[in-house]
């Protein structure tokens, strides 16, 4: 028996708005997303379910919340653990705009007078400021010549979760019952894998390193380079993939306190449940 078409699929949610991807659609693996032929994606506005998925603890810090909700409004994304870290944001914002309009509410405290008041945001503007970072410019460094590119999610999201962990231990240590000594101990320890979650963000940002004789793509020698080279050279590619990254971040907002007119930075953060909330 034939089933017969859905009479209510006509009243299915259709775009909302329709997103350009800061990178393009440049860096993302084959099969991982479907760029139209006007390189625009038609972004869905969220289910009753993502609202939910989007809720659950457990699959925020994951990031599979994040995951299910891409994969749910952006049907053209196939594989959102994929994403090039340029495209995260724009994907967020878009999705936050095509479910509940781009007007956003945001409280914020006074760093002078600790007054508390509601900002309004233009989500429109935030979309339009995000963009991709150039990873076509390398390093040159002697003979050596190291090039980059961004990470996907899945990666930068382990790493953030792990360093989320390192950064959660320093903050229990001084509460435990170890005395000075082993408290002493594990802070180094702790300092040392910060130290390791560094140099493993930075490896996983290289894309290639070309020397006279080779031209190297292995993120396993790109870790014992790392490891082995001197602290200037290290801290010229750190600082650069620091640079990079925080080029797809988004720019604080101007803000005036309402109660004693001191213009500040906001920061502005969309990977957080309070992000996808109705306007109220």
């Amino acid at each position: 028996m034939t089933q017969s078409a859905n009479p209510l699929r006509q009243y299915f949610r259709q775009p909302a708005i329709y997103l350009r991807l800061p990178s393009g659609g440049a860096h993302w693996p084959d099969g991982s997303i479907d760029i139209p032929p006007n390189g625009e994606l038609p972004i869905l506005p969220m289910t009753a379910i993502d609202e939910i998925t989007y809720r659950t603890p457990d699959a925020l810090f994951n990031g599979q919340a994040v995951v299910d909700v891409i994969h749910s409004c952006v049907p053209n994304i196939k594989n959102a653990w994929a994403t090039p870290s340029p495209d995260i944001n724009a994907l967020l914002t878009a999705i936050r705009i095509a479910s509940y309009g781009h007007n956003l509410e945001i409280n914020s405290s006074c760093p002078a007078c600790t007054a508390q008041a509601e900002y309004g945001i233009d989500l429109r503007t935030v979309l339009d400021q995000l963009k991709s970072p150039d990873f076509t410019v390398p390093i040159i460094s002697g003979d050596l010549e190291i090039r980059f590119h961004p990470v996907d999610y899945k990666t930068q999201n382990v790493a953030n979760q792990a360093q989320f962990d390192q950064q959660k231990m320093m903050q229990i240590l001084p509460g435990t019952d170890l005395d000075d000594s082993q408290k002493l101990l594990k802070l180094q320890e702790v300092l040392m894998r910060i130290t390791e979650l560094t140099v493993e963000a930075v490896k996983w940002s290289i894309s290639s390193i070309r020397t006279p004789t080779a031209f190297v793509t292995e993120p396993e020698f790109f870790k014992e380079f790392l490891t082995n080279c001197d602290r200037e050279l290290f801290s010229k590619i750190r600082d650069h993939v620091i640079g990079l990254r925080t080029a797809t971040d988004l720019k604080p907002m101007s803000v005036k306190c309402t109660e004693c007119e001191h213009e500040y930075q906001q920061t502005l953060t969309l990977d957080m449940s309070s992000f996808f909330a109705p306007a109220s």
